[in-house]
């Protein structure tokens, strides 16, 4: 590439030019004799346009060059030389640092004017949560995978998490600030649920407590409620002790998303669990909605009647027609025919002076899906009778053991010497009828239509504990203080905001396992005195992350100051 001037009547303009054999073109347009000076800042207009084409010149020719690097079959490597690395971290540390956490920590090292670097540690425990979950103690040893070493001691972090669990609601607001500015954050719907985690202790104390485990475990747990907005993206969270009534986790979480967040109008959308009246009454208020899942066994009997009744009153969207949907239970022809349709019906209820909507909705894909489920547990009802009958004992809600009924006496009254077990057909039968109805409460007069489309997507959140618990490997915890607990997570909860804006930036078109086992195989091998050679699997997934995130590995040799830069863009 060479250096062009054309001077004209009225200007001189400064061009880069690029030969071929038997042609050349305008590579760049450098700009006027103005231009030129002011990008040359003092600096000899014209020695400046050829330093710069010098400079592209040796570019071109380092990324054209073939190189040869001198492996001898006879030198050993270096012993306790790390040579491979991961760079999947990169996409994550761009999340974060576009979110501005690391403006964050700088907040609150300016607070607390500790030593340690708060950025660093914070960063490490979530980049590793996602792509090498484990202890503190291993997580240290592990952020050495990184192509970034960590500046910090095992000391720093146990420090560093006394700092993180004080300024948890700090950080948590200050991350929705930023968020917005990131990304226009959908706040008009919230979804709200409980989950809780496990400890490998059998003594409970103040916050770790013996309570209803979602695994059934028997260890203390604490409790976790989490908040995340229409575009299943968390929101806030907060901890509690293990044998809190989730019911009454909510009320002071969503306070605290007004107060901190500054934001007051939205409708939440919760499970059957935790629909208490005095949640339902909070969100009657102040511009405030809600819509929560109702159990319709729990109804009163006449609208459980109501409920049933599927001979009268229901409507398909898009027709004014009522429909009798009975037949929908045993006929083949009209199962086919309307296998993808959707029926509803509704009323007002009025109790204790309160007011809501009460829709169902009958479909027959939840139908199969409900009675497939009920044959795979009456299977294995059967097969506890016939295989091992004294180790059925009291049965739990939905149980396969519910389905089994005991009989202690003889046919003629009196009392048996063993218990007998067989299937209680009746119980079946009665479950039978709930089959493909399902029921929402809600104070909103929209559609019924928008209303059930806002429900469904509670199963993100529902994803997102699973997330953290599977993937993530949030439990067991084995930290025991307080401050420590609630600090890892505080670090679990930023990993699932980061994880979730980079499923975004992919259009959610990936599975949680393709994104991390692609960020934990993202490796490169360091080549001395010339830089990284990528050794992970090149696949549509990794040319796509290259895209969205404007920087390209995929070559088979990167050099150091290339990577540099490329630290340099993740962090801006």
């Amino acid at each position: 590439m060479r250096l062009s001037i054309t001077k004209t009547k009225n200007s001189t303009s400064f061009y880069v030019i690029k030969s071929y054999k038997r042609t050349s073109t305008v590579f760049e347009k450098l700009g006027t004799l103005d231009e030129v000076i002011k990008k040359a800042h003092g600096e000899d207009p014209i020695v400046w346009a050829k330093n710069y084409i010098a400079e592209l010149n040796k570019k071109e020719k380092e990324e054209n060059l073939n190189i040869t690097i001198p492996f001898s079959p006879t030198k050993d490597i270096q012993l306790d030389k790390k040579r491979l690395f991961n760079g999947g971290y990169l996409f994550l540390q761009k999340i974060y640092y576009d979110l501005g956490l690391n403006n964050i920590c700088s907040s609150i090292e300016d607070k607390y004017q500790f030593k340690y670097d708060l950025n660093s540690i914070l960063s490490n425990l979530v980049y590793s949560r996602i792509i090498y979950p484990s202890s503190k103690l291993k997580t240290l040893e592990l952020s050495k995978k990184f192509i970034e070493q960590p500046n910090f001691e095992l000391q720093h972090i146990y420090r560093a998490l006394e700092v993180i669990s004080s300024e948890s609601d700090f950080i948590q607001s200050e991350l929705y600030k930023n968020s917005c500015k990131y990304k226009n954050r959908n706040n008009k719907v919230l979804y709200y649920d409980c989950t809780n985690y496990f400890f490998e202790i059998t003594e409970e104390d103040n916050l770790r407590k013996y309570g209803k485990s979602k695994e059934h475990r028997p260890n203390p747990i604490v409790q976790m409620g989490l908040f995340m907005d229409g575009d299943g993206i968390p929101l806030a969270f907060d901890i509690n002790p293990g044998n809190t009534n989730e019911q009454v986790t909510l009320k002071p979480l969503e306070q605290k998303i007004i107060k901190d967040f500054n934001t007051s109008k939205f409708v939440v959308c919760t499970d059957a669990g935790l629909a208490s009246n005095a949640n339902r009454k909070f969100n009657d208020t102040n511009n405030r909605s809600f819509i929560t899942t109702q159990s319709i066994k729990k109804l009163k009997g006449f609208l459980k009647d109501w409920v049933l009744d599927l001979t009268n009153g229901w409507k398909m969207h898009g027709s004014e027609k009522t429909y009798n949907i009975s037949k929908l239970r045993d006929n083949d022809e009209l199962i086919k025919l309307y296998k993808d349709k959707t029926f509803y019906k509704e009323r007002w209820i009025k109790e204790d002076g309160f007011e809501q909507r009460l829709i169902v909705t009958f479909s027959i894909k939840y139908q199969e899906y409900q009675k497939n489920i009920r044959e795979k547990q009456v299977t294995r009802a059967i097969k506890l009778i016939e295989s091992n009958p004294k180790k059925i004992g009291k049965a739990k809600d939905n149980d396969p053991k519910r389905f089994i009924e005991t009989i202690a006496a003889t046919t003629d009254g009196v009392v048996a010497e063993e218990m007998y077990y067989q299937l209680d057909q009746d119980k079946i039968n009665e479950e039978a009828k709930y089959d493909g109805l399902y029921a929402v409460c809600t104070n909103l007069e929209d559609s019924i239509e928008d209303i059930i489309k806002i429900n469904h997507r509670r199963w993100e959140i529902e994803e997102s504990f699973r997330i953290m618990k599977s993937d993530f490997k949030a439990r067991p915890v084995y930290l025991s203080r307080e401050d420590r607990i609630k600090a890892h997570f505080t670090t679990c909860f930023l990993a699932l905001v980061i994880y979730r804006y980079l499923e975004n930036k992919l259009d959610n078109s990936y599975t949680v396992s393709e994104i991390i086992d692609t960020l934990k195989e993202y490796n490169f091998l360091e080549i001395n005195g010339f830089g990284y050679h990528p050794v992970y699997t090149r696949t549509n997934l990794t040319n796509i992350l290259n895209e969205k995130f404007n920087f390209d590995t995929s070559k088979e040799i990167i050099y150091t100051n290339k990577f540099k830069k490329i630290f340099q863009e993740t962090k801006k």
